[in-house]
């Protein structure tokens, strides 16, 4: 049917409109990208390029050199040693378990490293996976001269933490290790190191508790990659910056001899210069290697160490709490005097024990020592006395002074779960047990015995207190790059320097009267005479069984019940400059086993070296000359310049 000129005009009409609508619409859209695409290429340009590069272009964190960490004398006890290590690339090696397989001809690559490596390489064709570390010289020769047959194979030159004093300082410096999930929940640093594979944090020691400041800040690199992730260039890099260097106050020649002394013992040591709080050494016995928790301790050497009944690993110097026994004598005895419940001249009678509330409290003299004095009640150490006037003074205010001396204190040295002892009194017993306290307490705390408990440390602490009448602070770093920190000398305490005389004194004839309890282990050399106090502590008292069964020693019990040893001392009297602790874990009696390595400890501190065989007693010469010939010490010199932090 022929269409009319009425209709066809009527569609040309709407097909004009519709190409209007139409091309409207077109040019809107038109202009709508354009102004789209201006906006993008000019105004956004900055963005989107950034865009771009961030495809373009990785970023990679950069591990800054960890600090060093020197002794007194610049002996260096944690350094960054060279690490030569292998690394692969998966899309350059090709067949990566043949090439692995002509690698560990050249190496030493135990089966379960070339299986990690084969998990890690499978993850990424192109990020450099390790494959072997801390490799020697002639190692890396032979990878490099066998380049051509090892493709994706790369040898590399990094730093790695080593530990050159290895046993000796285990327990001060501590050890690195690589950043774990336990680790990352602990705390709220978000320094992106920690989120670097394989990135080492201290986790013991110095190590872990100057983190922060050893630890450094992380450098960058820019590379190029294309759109597969393949490394095309690097672009740029800039270094991060180094931790900071620490120089400790410990001694590690003094630190050295210690630990060789307390050898085949279960013990600990500490020497505190007592002008400025200044920690010389901080020994226990027996120590590790941290060497091999660096490089990745095998299961055999770790059952080994935590298995081992005196406990290696543990920091008896900081992290053991003792009853002080005997040692304990001295607040006690400082407490009575300051309440004014006793005359420094009064006199006691010690008949061998005390009754008590119903229960008898022996003196270890079982005949008694008659009548007793302060000075003699301490250099003798009679039991007896010290029960009498801690009933006098009452635990309030024995508590207080142990407190004053650093017992019961924590002290704030960098170094792993220091202990705070203990210093009981009637509110800590009615808050922690719900009990009252009993007078049975007060007693046993007089000589150190019961609730009370003390650290090495503390007891170290403790003497330089007494020996100065300053409130010693221990102090574990002298500097940080270079910059000294605050001395540890103290204030003088608010103590009766009559009294504290007296005290000094008793001391004194411990070590120097021939019925003192460590006559035997004095020093005769008259510029370097020395005061001390022993004891013991009980671990567990022998049974009506057991005695019955003819156990009557410590001697007759298993090693581990047996008593503690303990000394403490300080040097020269007249002019202190040392104070040492000493405590053997069930060693018996601290005159026997303690006083002895607190001589031999203080001599070696105040003659700075081996000392000479006339500043010992002269019926123990031989003994000593045999004992300082057969100690196997290490050479150490150190460094010939003074300036090291």
């Amino acid at each position: 049917m022929r269409r009319t000129p009425k209709d066809t005009s009527e569609s040309a009409r709407k097909i004009s409109r519709r190409a209007l609508v139409l091309g409207a619409a077109q040019l809107g859209v038109v202009g709508a990208l354009g102004l789209r695409m201006r906006s993008m290429q000019i105004e956004q340009a900055d963005q989107y390029r950034l865009l771009a590069d961030e495809n373009r272009i990785n970023i990679h964190l950069l591990a800054p050199p960890r600090g060093l960490i020197f002794d007194i004398n610049g002996i260096p006890l944690a350094a960054n040693d060279q690490n030569y290590r292998i690394v692969m690339v998966r899309e350059d090696a090709g067949d990566v378990e043949d090439v692995l397989a002509r690698l560990s001809r050249l190496v030493p690559l135990p089966p379960e490293a070339i299986e990690n490596a084969l998990e890690e390489l499978a993850r990424s064709a192109f990020v450099p996976v390790t494959i072997a570390d801390r490799l020697s010289w002639e190692d890396i020769t032979r990878v490099t001269v066998n380049a051509p047959a090892l493709p994706g194979v790369i040898a590399e030159v990094g730093l790695s933490r080593g530990y050159p004093m290895r046993s000796d300082m285990a327990h001060v410096v501590g050890y690195v290790g690589p950043v774990s999930d336990y680790d990352l929940s602990r705390t709220d640093d978000n320094d992106p190191l920690l989120r670097i594979p394989r990135f080492q944090i201290g986790k013991t020691g110095v190590e872990n508790k100057m983190e922060s400041a050893l630890r450094g800040s992380a450098g960058s690199r820019r590379i190029e990659v294309n759109a597969v992730g393949r490394v095309m260039r690097e672009l740029d890099r800039q270094e991060g910056i180094p931790g900071a260097n620490l120089q400790l106050t410990v001694d590690a020649r003094l630190q050295n001899y210690i630990q060789v002394r307390m050898q085949g013992e279960s013990a600990a040591a500490v020497v505190i210069d007592v002008e400025n709080g200044d920690l010389r050494a901080i020994g226990s016995a027996p120590s590790f290697d941290p060497n091999l928790f660096v490089r990745g301790i095998s299961g055999a050497d770790w059952r080994a160490l935590n298995e081992d009944k005196y406990l290696p690993l543990s920091a008896k110097a900081v992290q053991g709490a003792y009853p002080p026994g005997s040692t304990f004598k001295m607040v006690t005895a400082m407490a009575a005097l300051e309440n004014g419940d006793i005359d420094p001249e009064e006199t006691i009678f010690c008949r061998g024990y005390i009754d008590v509330s119903g229960t008898r409290f022996h003196c270890w003299k079982r005949a008694g020592h008659g009548n007793m004095n302060l000075h003699d009640g301490l250099a003798q150490s009679c039991d007896v006395f010290y029960y009498e006037i801690a009933q006098r003074v009452g635990i309030d205010k024995m508590a207080e002074m142990a407190r004053k001396f650093g017992i019961g204190v924590r002290h704030d040295v960098p170094l792993s779960a220091i202990s705070g002892g203990l210093a009981p009194d009637k509110a800590w017993k009615a808050g922690l047990h719900g009990e009252e306290w009993r007078i049975g307490d007060t007693v046993n705390a007089a000589i150190g015995q019961g609730y009370v408990l003390a650290s090495p440390l503390q007891l170290a602490v403790m003497t330089a207190r007494i020996a100065t009448g300053r409130s010693v602070t221990p102090r574990l770093v002298h500097a940080i790059d270079g910059v000294e920190q605050p001395s540890g000398a103290g204030e003088p305490l608010d103590l009766n320097e009559n009294f504290l005389r007296r005290i000094r004194q008793a001391m004194y004839s411990v070590s120097n009267n021939n019925r003192g309890t460590a006559f035997g282990s004095r020093i005769v050399e008259d510029a370097f005479r020395m005061a001390g106090k022993t004891g013991t502590s009980q671990v567990r008292r022998i049974t009506t069984e057991e005695r019955a069964a003819g156990v009557i020693s410590n001697a007759d019990l298993p090693w581990e019940r047996r008593d503690h040893a303990l000394y403490v001392s300080f040097a020269p009297f007249e002019n202190p400059k040392y104070a040492v602790a000493v405590v053997v874990e069930h060693g018996g009696g601290g005159s026997t086993a303690a006083a002895p390595v607190a001589r031999d400890i203080l001599l070696q501190a105040l003659y700075d070296g081996t000392p000479p065989l006339t500043a010992y007693p002269a019926s123990a010469r031989d003994r000593i000359a045999e004992q300082q010939r057969t100690l196997e010490l290490r050479d150490i010199v150190p460094p010939p310049s003074t300036d090291r932090a």
